[in-house]
């Protein structure tokens, strides 16, 4: 059988020196326990042998299981990493549809003995193209890269709270209005230093109720230096309408932002993670108005009152622990900043003092609280966010020309490939986002939601037939071999063990033509 003359090529490419001692024992019928094997040999301790037909095979301890096949009970030697060995386990792992390892781990064993078998099954999926594809939309081969440093907003110290601000929206919550019940939607706006929050009503999603809601925001806390979101619609058409206004510097959006040059920075799209620090909070408030909510539905009063308690709740949070130098120190919050305590309610102590030296001192004595906070942040806040939690390893950064998987999660069954045709570094040279280039135009894209697709060792890949769908045993594949009309070319094996294997196959093939012919001559 072709099998037959494969697994003695690959035994003898792999075990020249044992292949040669157990043919020497067979020829000169020497029992199987007096033959003596190197102590350098690999496969010394499975005892092997050689059966009739010249293949080595394992005499194992299960020989007396009759009701057993006997591959089962002296499978075939094959070495790991070989060609046939490669091409054989991948042939088991598309016949069993790319499933489990230990599948393929099973029915190998039936009838053949590779070392290591484990490893070398968990080897196929890394080259198998369909599983590739699979753990590419299942995100894990995304080229993220390290985690990247903190941006200089969140670094602040020492300024106004609410400088650099980060917004976002949640909802909607339904409200009671007469007899309807319209939907309304929350901003909330994040300290992205001081970790404070800022809530506002919003009544649509549209660009307009934006710039309302923004323009409360600046009327009692101050107008930012940085603003940060996502790019939803209605902040890239309030950010527009802002540049082109602050432009002309008159208008109602240059009055409505006080005329002060901020900066709108926004995050690349389907990028949840890069705006981490205002997602947190908004499942802090959640929470908050969870433990306040009932099952009657709010009217807009009761509403605004929620969302200030809110408010309080979220902004009176420790963000260190407990300090044991003094008992009455407590833990440094947001409102330290904001209300120069964590509630509000304690005042400074004052002492009477001159008029004209009054107004000096309170604002001495504020300036020394806040610098005190502020210092409290700096040795206490800032190197609890100095630490990495995840991305620590280096991956290899995406180039021109990549092919990629864009991963959508709200996409079912959308598998979008597009090629990368522009990368855009972060402040530390490392890329973050690129633009890919599909068939329905170019996406911007942060690099954990693209996944790059290794095809250049596809290229070598054994090629299988899916038309073997015998037990899995290669038996059933020589016999579907044999009894085909046409011959089964091998584009698998293109070495020079594949071209022996198939010089034999067609050697018995003309033998086989030979003597029919031969046959019908003499009945003739």
């Amino acid at each position: 059988m072709a099998e037959t003359t494969i697994f003695r090529t690959v035994q003898s490419e792999a075990y020249p020196d044992e292949v040669a001692t157990l043919s020497v024992a067979r020829g000169q019928q020497t029992p199987r326990r007096q033959v003596e094997l190197e102590r350098t040999s690999q496969i010394r301790k499975l005892s092997p042998f050689m059966d009739e037909t010249g293949v080595i095979r394992s005499d194992s301890r299960i020989s007396e299981a009759t009701f057993a096949s006997h591959d089962t009970r002296f499978p075939i030697i094959l070495p790991k990493g070989h060609q046939v060995t490669n091409v054989l386990l991948f042939w088991y792992h598309r016949k069993f549809l790319h499933s489990n390892g230990e599948t393929v781990v099973n029915e190998v064993r039936q009838r053949f003995f590779v070392s290591m078998l484990r490893t070398e099954v968990r080897k196929i999926p890394k080259k198998c193209p369909l599983c590739k594809l699979k753990r590419a939309m299942e995100g894990k081969t995304l080229a993220t890269p390290r985690m990247a440093p903190l941006p200089a907003a969140r670094l602040q110290a020492f300024e106004r709270p609410f400088s650099c601000t980060g917004i976002d929206y949640f909802g909607p919550i339904a409200v009671r209005v007469n007899r309807s019940t319209p939907k309304r939607w929350v901003a909330l706006f994040t300290c992205l230093t001081t970790r404070a929050v800022h809530l506002e009503v919003v009544h649509t999603l549209t660009t307009e109720s934006c710039k309302q809601a923004i323009r409360r925001f600046i009327g009692r806390r101050g107008a930012p230096a940085e603003i940060r979101t996502d790019r939803g619609t209605n902040f890239v058409g309030a950010n527009n309408e802002l540049r082109m206004e602050m432009n002309k510097l008159d208008g109602q959006l240059a009055e409505a932002f006080t005329n002060t040059n901020t900066r709108w920075v926004f995050n690349p799209p389907a990028a949840p993670h890069m705006g981490g620090a205002w997602e947190r909070l908004v499942r802090s408030v959640k929470t908050a108005l969870a433990a306040m909510y009932t099952s009657r539905v709010p009217n807009e009063e009761t509403l605004a009152t929620l969302l200030v308690e809110a408010e309080s709740i979220v902004n009176s949070r420790p963000l260190t622990f407990i300090p044991l130098q003094s008992e009455q120190q407590e833990a440094l919050t947001p409102n330290h900043f904001l209300l120069l305590s964590s509630r509000g309610v304690v005042q400074p102590p004052k002492t009477w003092m001159e008029p004209k030296l009054a107004c000096r001192g309170d604002w001495q004595l504020c300036q020394t609280m806040l610098d005190q906070f502020w210092r409290r942040w700096v040795r206490e806040y800032l190197p609890t966010i100095a630490r990495r939690t995840k991305w620590l390893e280096e991956s290899k950064p995406l180039e021109l020309g990549d092919l990629v998987i864009v991963v959508e999660e709200k996409i079912r069954n959308g598998w979008i490939r597009g090629r990368v045709v522009e990368v855009c570094p972060g402040r530390d040279g490392r890329v973050r986002d690129a633009v890919v280039q599909t068939a329905d135009g170019f996406l911007r894209r942060p690099v954990a939601k693209l996944a790059r697709l290794d095809l250049n060792g596809c290229k070598t890949e054994p090629e299988v037939s899916d038309q073997l769908n015998g037990s899995g045993n290669c038996s059933d594949a020589a016999q579907e071999m044999s009894s085909s009309k046409t011959p089964r070319r091998d584009h698998i094996c293109n070495t020079a063990t594949a071209n022996s294997a198939q010089m034999d196959r067609d050697r018995t093939r003309s033998q086989t033509v030979g003597d029919v012919v031969a046959t019908k001559r003499q009945s003739e």
